[in-house]
């Protein structure tokens, strides 16, 4: 079967990342306001230099993981996507390589199919990105040369980390809440951006975030939680998509004052866009093959 056009494939990677820029997710960089010594730019710069080696055919995870993370330090000169790359390139992989499959069935295939060398790679990768509050690892320290193939140093992180859990879980946060959460907000009609904030929320609102455990420990995650569920439980009763952002705007800064940056809800969220944009595109595929 006729898989998905990678030039398709890289324009809904684009359209994932440039959607979750849309909206003002709280903590976060977003149109609305810059943070943490980013602008929207770094970003937007980012995912045009990482679409290109995340969506080509004929390589494998850790090769898509490791150039598109080579591309954005050449390019921006940081770490703006790590976690965006980690979760992307399965899912880019999967559609490539199993087009006629369910995308979830496709992605567990993927996984199960990551090698030594994919590990290597990524390893090499998330030292280079340095996110925020890496440090030694009790096991499979990316530090240190791959003595596992990916999947089974994700399994061993996916307690303490949420991005390594999708790929521990077949990417059930992404195919279940996000997947869900993205549905129920169009039903309700919401904007594009308001579905973004929607589906930011969900994840937020459902456990500490990893990021922000990793940097600033399990106190400030669970702050973060309670914060993000009461702003949830305020939404009905801010009636009006103005109030909605007026007051997501100003959680954002509060969050933004006390440097919290929920970096792993934003990466799930773009995972989770791109996710629905690629079941589209293999649809369309499928109807031209």
């Amino acid at each position: 079967m006729t898989g998905p056009d990678p030039i398709c494939l890289a324009q809904a990677f684009l359209a994932a990342c440039e959607d979750e820029l849309q909206a003002p997710k709280p903590g976060n960089v977003h149109v609305f306001a810059a943070g943490h010594g980013m602008e929207v730019k770094d970003f937007i710069d980012s995912a045009h230099v990482a679409a290109v080696p995340l969506t080509t055919p004929g390589i494998d995870v850790g090769a898509r993981i490791f150039a598109a993370v080579e591309a954005t330090f050449a390019r921006v000169g940081q770490n703006t996507n790590l976690g965006i790359i980690l979760l992307c390139a399965p899912l880019a992989q999967a559609a490539l390589e199993f087009p006629g499959e369910d995308l979830r069935r496709g992605v567990a295939r993927v996984l199960k199919g990551l090698t030594r060398a994919d590990a290597e790679l990524a390893f090499r990768a998330i030292a280079r990105a340095n996110p925020g509050g890496l440090g030694a690892a009790p096991q499979h320290d990316v530090a240190e040369p791959a003595r596992v193939t990916l999947l089974e140093a994700m399994r061993a992180s996916a307690d303490r980390d949420r991005i390594a859990y999708q790929y521990a879980s077949d990417f059930d946060d992404v195919f279940t809440l996000g997947h869900t959460a993205l549905l129920a907000a169009r039903r309700e009609g919401c904007s594009k951006s308001m579905t973004t904030l929607r589906l930011h929320l969900g994840f937020l609102a459902a456990f500490p975030d990893s990021h922000v455990v990793r940097k600033f420990g399990a106190d400030a995650g669970a702050l973060v939680l309670a914060e993000a569920r009461a702003f949830t439980a305020s939404l009905n009763a801010r009636k009006s998509e103005e109030n909605v952002y007026a007051a997501a705007l100003q959680w954002d800064r509060s969050l933004k004052e006390r440097g919290l940056n929920p970096g792993t809800s934003a990466d799930l969220t773009v995972a989770t866009l791109f996710a629905d944009y690629v079941v589209g595109a293999l649809a369309n595929a499928c109807k031209n093959g």
